[in-house]
């Protein structure tokens, strides 16, 4: 909804093109509005401003003489179509809009848009309809009507048509028809969010949509923040024939706008299509899609080919170079994703949000220390864009760091210098906080930058207690109360209460400290005040399990980690050890994780306390989201991923709880208990994942309620139906097979 600063941002993206002397130019999916509008592209207003946004890029001649491809939303005969708009020196060619939405995962275009309708019982597309302009737009370009539809831009020299995202995604994508048309340049505005592993997957599909059809694809995407829990990762890229020839990054670099250009010989989309004598024959008999001509040559006949500079109509030999294969294309490491990724979601999210700086409760233990690392790495690039970045990014990155500081005329002079001017770190300890925890996260604070404090918490408990020693009661309905509840020696419900007001303690403590901590830092420096952004720092694992106090320090403003799971993270504490001058990190990675609310580090153990591996927890948490299994299909799942694997002794079928049950023997019971412990402590704590931190997305199992994994918060823990079925499983496996039948399982048979 920044419809200024995208306005900026396209025209920016524009004349780098120009000068770059390109003749086409693709953007990325709706960024006149940006993606993440949500429920405003339900308001008509949002409709009225993308129009004045492109009427401006209309009337700026700057933009005349290269072919544009500009993603908006456009509402046709009353109903909302996600669209890309062509426009060619001030006017417009015509309007594509999209005909699969994505509507699964973190997306929900359907809730906003419609698809546009294609007739199944004919071939092609279907015919062009008449799009009828809005006045504004019709006084600049001299047009009333417009065509509007799945169409082919021909131009003398070439022809060129358009994807939008999900249409790659797709099993019958439209670039197949398109390229059997003639199509030789296919571009894909899109929207696509990081999230871990997935980049190689786009690449695959790029790659396999040019080496069988032959054609260039050009993919441009959308990059930073779009205001929620999703971060764009960039990475444009040109392809010709199945061959990468130029490739954009996918999270270095902090300006807006990147700018990827490629120059392609389409005489080798020529030759590579003709000489494909199978596809040749469908091409011949293709259902024909509606063109649009246009007097415009894309080409440049001045192009250097195999070495060789051709001369140009005019006589005058200007040399063109082509862009050259790139052999093996980019791909980050995992550790690399997780550092760049939420670092960059970080920068985005604080000069945006008009806030001070961040606040983290730092326990020094992995998900704490990988939250502070992030903002660490999120200051490094931030310095290196002020020193190395362009001249553009340079102005546009000080004057954000003036602004969040406060201060007018300050230019950090390291990384460090920037962490002690935005973020602060609160060592919360209780009585039964380790000194080994302490130590690290002074000594990773220190290591930073970040202007680090301690504080104890236990007064603050004691005081609760105490206020809960002094209730009255106003009832006959009881006579006494019990008012001394103890950690050690008493019932399990007094035990958890005061882990739990401890864990609360320290939220309510954050939110006081992130209030006041720049008013008590700043000195002489700035009168401005301001507040800071709290940092929450539970992993995606714990959010599953539901292993965390609700409003315990997780509940914070935003969380980078939320996404990932303990054993990424881990990873990723090693590598910035080894690669981001953190070398504590390495001795956060080794430590075993512990809550430290009943003991000191070692004390309680997270995994002995939720009768479940952090490893166990991912195998789980993808089976049951990623691979869609209730209970029973997770235990037939799961009996072959864990099969000869020791698993961490049941929680429930140990303790002395109503809920628990018989202790596993066999391996088949193990897993069947494991299966039925997950989904019944899921289940009891699906409340508490309506209250978890917006967190950024990276993870496919992500138990995010908001948006991505819509469930009741209410539910059956019991599933018995489900672990009735799981139980009878588990007995038929543990019966020997007659030999008829296991001879045809296993498909062998001794002679």
């Amino acid at each position: 909804m920044d419809f200024p600063g995208n306005l900026e941002r396209i025209r920016n993206s524009i004349h780098d093109a120009r000068n770059h002397n390109c003749k086409f130019r693709t953007g990325p999916e709706l960024e006149i509005t940006g993606y993440g509008c949500e429920d405003s592209f339900l308001e008509v207003d949002t409709y009225q401003h993308a129009w004045d946004s492109l009427a401006e890029i209309l009337s700026d001649r700057a933009c005349d003489g290269i072919l544009c491809d500009i993603g908006m939303p456009v509402q046709h005969r009353n109903v909302s179509y996600n669209c890309r708009v062509i426009c060619l020196n001030g006017q417009i060619v015509g309007i594509r809009p999209k005909i699969f939405l994505a509507n699964d995962g973190n997306y929900r275009e359907m809730r906003y848009f419609t698809p546009w309708y294609i007739d199944p019982s004919k071939p092609g597309f279907g015919d062009l309809q008449d799009y009828y302009l809005p006045s504004s737009i019709a006084e600049i370009t001299g047009q009333t009507v417009v065509p509007i539809g799945i169409f082919i831009v021909r131009s003398p020299d070439t022809a060129v048509s358009f994807e939008t995202c999900e249409e790659l995604f797709t099993p019958n994508s439209p670039h197949i028809i398109l390229s059997l048309n003639g199509a030789e340049i296919i571009a894909n505005g899109s929207g696509s969010h990081h999230q871990l592993r997935k980049l190689d997957q786009r690449m695959d599909l790029v790659r396999g949509a040019t080496s069988k059809s032959g054609g260039v694809y050009l993919y441009a995407n959308q990059k930073g923040c779009d205001g929620g829990r999703l971060y764009f990762d960039g990475c444009a890229m040109a392809w010709v024939n199945g061959s990468l020839v130029a490739q954009g990054s996918q999270f270095l670099g902090l300006d807006e706008v990147e700018t990827v250009v490629a120059t392609v010989n389409l005489d080798e989309v020529k030759s590579f299509r003709s000489n494909f004598i199978s596809r040749s024959f469908q091409a011949s008999s293709a259902p024909t899609v509606p063109s649009i001509e246009i007097d415009f040559y894309l080409c440049d006949e001045m192009a250097e080919c195999n070495g060789k500079t051709t001369g140009g109509s005019n006589g005058i030999a200007t040399p063109l170079q082509l862009s050259r294969r790139i052999e093996a294309p980019h791909l980050h490491r995992f550790e690399e994703e997780i550092a760049f990724g939420p670092s960059g979601w970080l920068w985005d999210y604080l000069r945006r949000s008009g806030m001070r700086g961040y606040f983290l409760p730092l326990s020094g233990g992995a998900d704490s220390s990988s939250t502070a690392a992030l903002v660490a790495i999120m200051c490094q690039r931030v310095m290196d864009e002020l020193t190395s970045g362009s001249p553009r990014s340079k102005v546009s990155i000080l004057a954000d760091i003036r602004r969040i500081t406060r201060r007018a005329s300050y230019t950090p002079t390291d990384w460090r210098d920037l962490c002690g001017k935005i973020f602060v770190t609160c060592y919360m300890a209780s009585q039964y906080s380790g000194d080994e925890t302490r130590r690290r996260a002074e000594e990773l604070a220190r290591h930073i930058g970040s202007i680090h404090t301690s504080i104890y918490i236990d007064k603050i408990t004691r005081a609760i207690e105490e206020t809960f020693g002094e209730i009255k009661l106003h009832t006959d309905k009881v006579t006494s109360m019990r008012t001394n509840p103890k950690m050690e020696g008493g019932h399990w419900t007094e035990n958890i209460a005061l882990q739990n007001i401890q864990a609360r303690s320290r939220m309510v403590m954050s939110y006081f400290l992130a209030q006041l901590m720049p008013w008590a830092t700043d000195g002489d420096d700035t009168s401005a005040i301001g507040q800071l952004l709290v940092l929450g720092s539970a992993n995606v694992d714990e959010a599953l399990r539901g292993y965390y106090t609700k409003y315990d320090c997780s509940a914070a403003d935003i969380n980078p980690i939320g996404g990932i799971n303990k054993g990424d993270l881990k990873a990723f504490l090693t590598w910035a050890a080894q690669h981001r001058d953190m070398q504590v990190l390495q001795q956060v990675a080794e430590a075993q994780p512990s809550a430290e609310l009943t003991g000191a580090e070692g004390a309680q153990l997270d995994e002995d306390d939720m009768g479940m591996s952090y490893s166990e927890l991912g195998d789980l948490g993808r089976a049951r989201k990623v691979k869609h299994c209730g209970p029973v299909s997770a235990f037939l799942e799961l009996r072959e991923t864990w099969a000869g694997q020791e698993l961490t002794p049941s929680k429930r079928s140990s303790s002395s709880s109503a809920a628990a049950t018989a202790p596993p023997k066999s391996q088949d019971e193990k897993v069947a208990q494991k299966v039925k412990d997950f989904y019944f402590y899921n289940s009891v704590n699906r409340h508490k994942m309506t209250t978890l931190t917006p967190s950024y997305h990276a993870e496919n199992y992500s138990p995010d309620d908001n948006r991505f994994d819509l469930r009741p918060f209410l539910q059956n823990p019991r599933f018995e139906k489900q672990f009735e079925k799981i139980d009878q499983l588990v007995d038929s496996f543990s019966q020997p097979l007659p030999l008829s039948s296991a001879t045809a399982r296993t498909g062998k048979s001794d002679l």
